[in-house]
C-alpha cells in the first residue's frame, strides 16, 4: 500500500472499529516508537464523557451528544493539523464514527451535517478497522472506565462502523485475534508499512519485535 502525499497537511490515519478493538493502545505504542513523528489525537468521546459531559440514552440526547463529539473531532484534528504540520497524526477514530451511534442511521447524519460524504472521508490518507473482540465472544473490558457497551452491542457497533468506513479507498482491517499481542502486532507492522517509505524514519524498537512473514488481511 501507497499512500499519496497529501498537500500541505500532514498525513491523517483514522484508527477505528468497534469497542475493545486495541486501537487506543496500538496507537499508543506506535506513538511511542516514532516519538516526535508521530502525534496521537485523542477520542473525542473519551474526552467529553470523563469530563462529566452528560451520557444519556434519549434520542434527542444522543443526537446533541454526536453533534458536539463531532465538533470537538474535528477540532481536535484541524488544531494538531496546524500545530504538528511535519508529523503524522494517528486520528483516535474520525468524524465518521458518530454515524454509528446516530439514532436515525449514517445517512441522516450525513444530511444533519450537510456533509458530502467523499470529501468527509478524504480528511484522511487511511482507515485502519480494529475488529473488537466482541466480534469472537471475547471480553472487551479494559482500561477505559468511559465504555458501557456489552458484547452485543460491541459486536453490532462494529459491524456498522464497519460499513461506515470501507468505502474509503484505503481501508484496512485488522481482525479479531485469539492472541492480543498477535493483534497488536499485525497493527503496528501495517502501520509502519504504511509509512517508513513517506517519512523515511527508520523504526527503534518495532523491528526487533515484529515477524515479518506475515501480514493483517484486508
Amino acid at each position: 500500500m501507497t499512500l499519496k502525499k497529501p498537500n500541505g497537511r500532514p498525513y491523517r490515519i483514522v484508527l477505528t472499529g468497534g469497542p475493545g478493538g486495541g486501537k487506543t493502545t496500538a496507537g499508543d505504542i506506535f506513538r511511542r516508537e516514532y516519538r516526535d513523528e508521530v502525534v496521537l489525537v485523542p477520542e473525542a468521546a473519551t474526552i467529553l464523557f470523563s469530563g462529566g459531559f452528560p451520557r444519556r440514552t434519549q434520542p434527542d440526547a444522543v443526537r446533541a451528544t454526536q453533534k458536539a463529539i463531532y465538533h470537538l473531532q474535528r477540532s481536535l484534528e484541524d488544531l494538531y493539523t496546524c500545530t504538528s504540520p511535519q508529523t503524522v497524526l494517528l486520528c483516535d477514530r474520525g468524524t465518521l464514527d458518530g454515524a454509528a451511534y446516530w439514532p436515525e442511521g449514517p445517512q441522516d447524519f450525513y444530511e444533519t451535517f450537510e456533509m458530502d460524504l467523499q470529501q468527509e472521508l478524504s480528511r484522511y490518507d487511511a482507515v485502519l478497522f480494529f475488529e473488537s473482540a466482541a466480534v469472537g465472544g471475547n471480553s472487551i473490558e479494559g482500561g477505559n472506565p468511559i465504555r458501557t457497551e456489552d458484547l452485543e452491542q460491541a459486536a453490532q457497533l462494529d459491524r456498522k462502523l464497519r460499513d461506515i468506513w470501507s468505502i474509503h479507498p484505503f481501508f484496512q482491517v485488522i481482525p479479531h485475534s485469539a492472541s492480543f499481542f498477535d493483534k497488536i502486532k499485525d497493527a503496528l507492522r501495517l502501520l509502519h508499512e504504511l509509512l517508513k517509505d513517506q517519512l523515511n524514519i527508520p523504526p527503534r524498537v518495532i523491528a526487533s519485535f515484529l515477524d515479518q512473514d506475515s501480514s493483517p488481511k484486508s
